[in-house]
Formats: C-alpha cells, structure tokens, sequence
C-alpha cells in the first residue's frame, strides 16, 4: 500500500511523463508471466520505451490534468502502458509481442494529439520507422545525384554525343 505522499509523488510522476511524451499506449497483460513482462520490458527499454505497470484508480487521477483524459475509460483490469517519443516503434513492438503473445491486449492509446483504437494503433504498427523513412529519403535523392555525377565523369567524347542526341529531340 502506498502511503498519502508517495500517492501525491506517483500522481505528480504519471502526470509529467503523460504530459511529456509523444505517445501513449494502454495495454492489459493478464496473463502474462513474469519472465514474458521482463522480455517486453527489455524490448522496449532498448528503443528508450517506458512499460510500466499502473495503479489504475491513481492513474486516472493523473490523467486528469494531462492531454491523454480521453484515455482514462481504458483504465480498467491488470492495465500497463508504454510511454514513448516515438508512436510507431512502441506500437510495432507492441503489436508484434501480442501477436505471439495472445495475453498482451493492446486496448488504445494517444499519438501526439490523436486519440487511437485498438485498429488505429495497428495502423501505425504498419507505418515505417523514424530510420526507415529517412533511409527511403536519402535513396531518393542520391539517386539523381549518381546519375549526375556518373554523367560529369564520363569522356567528353561522350557528353558531346548525349548533347547532340538531346539537341535532335
């Protein structure tokens, strides 16, 4: 049992990491071993991803005062929530451990100022990561700039031969 202070410090505590991350995902775990908590715990923990269990009647009263009220209907049963900067890995790997783990259930959560179901945060499971987007970026635009830089290589003899053909068209 929590004690009146440690109840104030726990409010005080859930409400800034509420306030202050990206995205918030609501889960319960009944079910779930302890060895299966730790192993998410551990996935999460290396994307810089808060799991944390939650103290359902204490939790609500931390929502309150935060961006993620609409949340606190989902508060209900062994409830745990992932609190991150970055919406789609949390919700990838989420996603993924209860599709091998059928005791996880994703119930909802908040990404930035919207408010997600259970199929919005499967939604954006599927979005590319942070990485892969700029990865698909950085391909885009080296690609012209191969093209140019294999075309300033080439001979003369050939610059002259591509500047008649595109002076014909």
């Amino acid at each position: 049992m929590m004690n009146k202070e440690q109840k104030k410090q726990y409010i005080q505590n859930m409400t800034e990491q509420f306030d202050n991350t990206e995205a918030v995902i609501v889960t319960h775990y009944q079910g779930l071993s302890v060895t299966q908590l730790d192993d998410l715990r551990k996935k999460m923990r290396e994307h810089g991803i808060k799991f944390k269990i939650t103290n359902n009647r204490i939790t609500k009263l931390a929502l309150e005062k935060t961006r993620c009220k609409d949340l606190s209907n989902l508060f209900s049963g062994p409830t745990a929530v992932a609190l991150s900067e970055d919406a789609i890995t949390s919700a990838k790997i989420l996603t993924k451990f209860s599709k091998e783990n059928e005791n996880l259930k994703i119930l909802g959560g908040i990404m930035g100022a919207d408010i997600l179901d259970v199929a919005g945060v499967k939604n954006v499971a599927t979005l590319p990561s942070l990485d892969e987007a700029r990865a698909k970026i950085v391909g885009i635009l080296r690609s012209p700039a191969q093209k140019i830089a294999s075309i300033l290589l080439a001979p003369a003899s050939k610059i002259a031969i591509l500047a008649l053909e595109k002076s014909k068209k």
